[in-house]
């Protein structure tokens, strides 16, 4: 799936089920990564883009350090190195979960 539509159902699919997402960066509609900064009452920021898991297969992978701060920085510093990167705030409760369901269901 392109990424913008991706991106795109991800937000729907976050207000539907009573949380909210914000397209923070807008990056390449076709191929730009996603990096979800994923949190629930706007507490324990953690960002995570989908990669490879350690048997090859599509996983969700923490990225860059934990917490509200530290997040924001990490995000604008890859931003900067890469400007086809999207990132989206999600925050709904089970964040984690909710992200995986969204961007690797099959």
């Amino acid at each position: 799936m392109a990424s913008g539509a991706l991106v795109n159902a991800l937000v729907r699919r976050a207000g539907r089920e009573g949380g909210c997402a914000t397209i923070l960066a807008k990056g390449d509609a076709t191929a730009g990564a996603i990096l979800v900064i994923a949190q629930h009452r706007g507490e324990n920021a953690r960002a995570y883009e989908r990669g490879i898991g350690p048997r090859g297969e599509t996983a969700l992978i923490a990225a860059g350090p934990e917490g509200d701060d530290k997040v924001n920085d990490y995000w604008m510093r890859r931003r900067k190195s890469d400007p086809d990167l999207w990132v989206v705030e999600v925050d709904i409760a089970q964040a984690e979960r909710f992200v995986a369901e969204t961007m690797l269901g099959d």
